[in-house]
């Protein structure tokens, strides 16, 4: 059982969020705060001169991020799943939820959620946004696809990728309304130009104006997409940099490679964590 004499339940928001802090003499105190700056700071510095000792709050949504990084360094906060807090016997119907939370904190009755590290947590929105990244880009590339099929150019049942070098010359030239016969005359990869025959056929239809701008447009924010990517490896090989030998054994799983590798251990965090304290000694 928990010696903790004062702790704080809170209740949150999107707009707001309500403590409680609660003692073990039973004196309950209940204030409101803002979701903002000012007011997480407030509500801060109000639990740091009550002398409390932990924070729990429920991981509501993503509301719970904010306060959770401004008080992490400075007082043990607990974050639970709403819906084991809940489902635990014994509440009162008319006491306040920031008010429920607080005395199962108070006596150690709510299970923390894992919550990575600040390090661990930037390293995987680091992976998620480049993951979103390359959705976007998938979708801008399907979208190319369509239209060219839409035109009946089917480039892509003779070339396997039409955004390599050799099917991008072949699209911007199309774009750019050169003739066929220069087009695949200039073709940067042999093998591609070898294909003369199969890529006439494929190429018998003209695209709209619509249909040049659009894949233009498509094929700008691509590019734009690719850079951003490009600073995000980075960023995450940075972020990584202390994890080769991790990195190592995930990339010795058949058919992943260094970025996958890096976004599992993203995910997974610090795998320790999963490891009994026991065998974790004995290692």
């Amino acid at each position: 059982m928990s010696q903790r004499s004062k702790v704080c339940g809170v209740d949150v928001h999107k707009q707001f969020f309500i403590g409680a802090i609660l003692s073990r003499a039973g004196e309950s105190t209940i204030r409101k705060f803002q979701s903002d700056k000012s007011g997480l700071l407030e509500f801060k510095h109000w639990i740091l001169n009550e002398q409390c000792e932990l924070v729990a709050l429920e991981s509501t949504g993503i509301y719970w991020y904010s306060l959770y990084s401004t008080l992490e360094d400075h007082i043990e906060v607990i974050v639970a799943n709403p819906y084991f807090i809940k489902n635990i016997p014994g509440r009162k119907t008319d006491i306040a939820d920031a008010q429920w939370i607080a005395q199962l904190a108070l006596n150690d009755l709510i299970k923390p959620s894992r919550i990575f590290p600040k390090e661990q947590r930037e390293v995987r929105n680091l992976t998620r946004s480049r993951e979103h990244l390359v959705n976007n880009r998938t979708m801008l590339k399907n979208r190319v696809h369509r239209i060219l099929e839409s035109a009946s150019i089917k480039l892509s049942s003779v070339i396997a990728d039409i955004f390599g070098k050799s099917g991008m010359h072949i699209v911007q030239g199309l774009l750019s309304g050169t003739d066929l016969d220069t087009i695949i005359a200039t073709i940067p990869h042999e093998k591609v130009r070898a294909k003369e025959l199969e890529l006439r056929n494929a190429i018998q239809h003209t695209l709209e104006l619509s249909q040049i701008l659009i894949i233009d447009q498509c094929l700008s924010l691509i590019e734009q997409i690719n850079l951003q990517i490009d600073q995000l490896d980075h960023e995450i090989a940075a972020h990584m940099s202390d994890r080769q030998k991790d990195l190592k054994i995930a990339m010795s799983i058949p058919g992943i490679g260094k970025i996958s590798a890096m976004t599992i251990l993203a995910e997974i965090g610090n795998y320790e964590d999963f490891i009994a304290p026991e065998k974790l000694a004995a290692w």
